[in-house]
């Protein structure tokens, strides 16, 4: 499924280019199936429930289906008909640095021996098609596609054998970065810099993990304003997903909605000749394989 939150907030699906209302879909099948309609109370109003509750999921993928039939063509709207937000508010949000081969390369320093974690707040985050303002201070905006992990289920101290287990699914995320507070300062301020209002644009949806399957293969491009500026792959990830998984559950829990950021492949614009940063007007598309594709703006 390709889960998304619609304006409202509504809780929705994607079918092809088109949106649907879990609630009213799964109205509407239990109707036609002759079942008393208990949608309100199956389907929770928010993400973070849906995804932590089996059951809520199972009756998602029945309003889903349902309504992909071809005679319940009014169970559907075009995705251009609607707004959508980010596609859940994460309890919190870690943040991967330098886990891929070719941007700890152009980023230099020591090899990693160990995942290297900040975190962003989550209200960094801004739904697909946002204009992200940059405060007039920053002078270095930069921009890093990630593959977001959306945690489904409790994890504490698991192995990476059962790590993938706890996933809920995947989505696109945007690490808008300030780079003077990463480079220019006597002590790095990495979560600050990468913190700030608006920094984390995600979505469009959350594709489940059945959707998207094995995460260790995933194409990754950015194009700023046309331009394709990144292009990776998940199977250059010097610590995995799983592996990310279980290194974080030995140090804390992770709770269903919380998201794993799992790095950025080289091509962000601070270790470029000459480097490049963001400007008002600038355009972002960032596509991941097999999970969606999020565009936003620079106000």
């Amino acid at each position: 499924m390709r889960l998304v939150t619609i304006e409202g907030p509504v809780l929705g699906g994607l079918i092809g280019d088109e949106v649907v209302a879990l609630r009213p879909a799964l109205s509407a099948a239990m109707r036609a199936a002759g079942e008393a309609d208990t949608a309100e109370a199956v389907i929770p109003a928010d993400m973070v429930a849906l995804i932590g509750d089996e059951a809520a999921m199972v009756a998602a993928g029945r309003a889903l289906a349902f309504a992909a039939r071809a005679e319940n063509a009014a169970l559907r709207a075009p995705v251009a008909s609607v707004r959508l937000l980010a596609p859940l508010t994460p309890g919190k949000i870690l943040g991967i640095g330098r886990n891929y081969a070719d941007h700890a390369k152009e980023a230099g320093g020591p090899k990693l021996e160990l995942p290297r974690v900040f975190m962003k707040p989550t209200s960094s985050v801004v739904g697909p098609g946002a204009a992200v303002s940059i405060p007039a201070a920053v002078k270095k905006p930069d921009w890093e596609i990630e593959l977001a992990v959306v945690i489904g289920k409790r994890a504490r101290n698991v192995s990476q054998g059962v790590a993938l287990d706890h996933v809920a699914g995947y989505t696109v995320l945007d690490d808008v970065s300030a780079r003077e507070f990463q480079f220019d300062v006597p002590l790095a301020m990495t979560s600050f810099a990468k913190g700030m209002d608006g920094f984390c644009p995600i979505g469009p949806c959350l594709a489940t993990a059945d959707e998207v399957g094995e995460p260790w293969a995933l194409d990754l491009r950015c194009w700023l304003n046309d331009e394709d500026v990144q292009h990776g792959n998940t199977r250059d990830l010097i610590f995995p997903v799983a592996t990310l998984i279980a290194f974080i559950s030995r140090y804390m829990t992770l709770e269903p909605g919380d998201i794993i950021a799992t790095g950025t492949p080289a091509g962000v614009g601070h270790f470029r000749d000459p480097p490049r940063y963001l400007r008002p007007g600038d355009r972002l598309r960032m596509e991941i394989e097999r999970v969606g594709v999020l565009e936003h703006s620079i106000a």
